[in-house]
């Protein structure tokens, strides 16, 4: 646990609260595991103190559910007390796995839906926690973040929306453009990268990579995913390349226009292994595309980082894109949800943000700085310094 100290010399804000949704249990459950481990290291602490007051716990998940009606209608149950707690509240709105009955009918889980028991979640609190705050790692329509024409602003009105309801603080992750905190000023905004944890499973794989300018560079797939990678391969110490998707702007396909073909900008990637980072892996296609062309180039290995691995349109592509030899690996992190099948695949790679999740958990819960969560440069250059001499990496 980072920072042990400063979390040993503060007082928490109020008694710590989980609120995990159906969509997000497993990742909650993990993090209530980590919380549950830290507070039970935490010396000193005075039990019959009020300011502690339920610090230390077996448990802090809440026990709360959302059941349906045979309409499709739904209502959020809390069935212990939250008055006086600093509640977390954590949904995946990407979970396309739970399903519900309409008039007989089975019906998947769409975001709305969840984003919908996220309110019902809000409104059966009923103004009675201290705080509410709420955990939301896929950042419901923040790829509509803005306008162009005659369209709705999703992202930004939920955010209104949740702020209205009493929500004090969202944390997100890797969000599509993080601008979009401007919808609630006044309200907390934390929006995390996981580069520490992309490069710590890569390095725990792949023992034979070398980190420098003549071996390895860092990709963009697009121009939206350009700071991303700047500032990876700034940590890395390595070149930045980026692919320039040309797009039809004449026609509109599915709601958008469709990309003609992906130009790259960059030094000379000849025998380099390369990894392409970005915050999603939707349907797919572009990154694919993007490490066929790489390939195409001579380069060594492809390395494809993504925070959120959605797949909407299943794995058939992936695995014969790798069959291909278009890419060696696919790092995904698990906050969101993953088709089970994917463990399966020899190329994939599930960067675990549960601990993480948990420190940023109890670093809120305490009201201290997050300065060095946000920014984990030191710790990446840490296990590169231990990678490059060959020893072990499990810090």
């Amino acid at each position: 646990m980072p920072n042990l100290s400063q979390l040993e010399s503060a007082i928490p804000v109020a008694p710590l609260k989980l609120l995990v949704l159906d969509s997000s249990r497993q990742l909650g459950e993990n993090v209530n595991r980590y919380l549950v481990e830290f507070r039970k290291n935490i010396q000193n602490i005075p039990k019959k103190d009020p300011a502690f007051e339920g610090y230390s716990e077996e448990n802090f998940m809440i026990d709360a559910y959302c059941p349906r009606f045979g309409t499709g209608e739904g209502k959020a149950v809390i069935n212990e007390s939250v008055r006086g707690k600093d509640v977390f509240i954590m949904v995946d709105v990407c979970n396309h796995s739970l399903t519900y009955k309409v008039n007989g009918y089975l019906n998947h889980y769409s975001p709305d839906d969840h984003y919908q028991d996220l309110k019902r979640m809000i409104a059966a609190i009923a103004g009675k926690a201290h705080r509410i705050n709420v955990i939301m790692p896929f950042l419901y329509e923040g790829r509509q973040h803005r306008r162009t024409g005659r369209e709705s602003l999703d992202c930004a009105y939920a955010l209104t929306e949740l702020s209205n309801m009493g929500v004090s603080n969202f944390i997100t992750f890797d969000a599509h453009d993080p601008r979009v905190a401007n919808a609630t000023p006044l309200k907390g905004f934390d929006n995390f990268t996981p580069p520490y944890q992309f490069i710590r499973s890569l390095l725990h794989y792949d023992k034979d990579l070398i980190i420098d300018k003549k071996h390895t560079i860092v990709i963009s797939p697009d121009e939206g995913a350009l700071d991303r990678a700047v500032y990876f391969s700034s940590v890395l110490g390595v070149d930045t390349g980026m692919f320039y998707k040309r797009r039809d702007y004449s026609r509109i396909v599915n709601g958008k226009n469709p990309i003609v073909a992906h130009e790259f900008l960059g030094d000379n990637i000849d025998g380099k292994d390369v990894i392409i980072i970005d915050d999603m892996i939707s349907s797919g296609g572009s990154m694919i595309d993007t490490a066929r062309q790489l390939k195409s180039m001579n380069c060594g290995r492809v390395f494809i980082l993504s925070t959120f691995g959605l797949f909407t349109d299943g794995l058939e592509k992936f695995d014969k894109a790798y069959e291909n030899c278009y890419f060696d690996r696919v790092i995904c992190t698990n906050l969101t949800y993953l088709p089970p099948e994917i463990h399966q695949r020899p190329y994939f790679i599930e960067a675990d943000m549960s601990k993480f999740l948990a420190s940023i958990v109890d670093f809120m819960n305490h009201d201290i700085s997050m300065d060095k969560v946000m920014t984990p440069t030191e710790k990446i250059q840490k296990i590169l310094s231990l990678y490059n001499e060959r020893k072990d990496i499990n810090i």
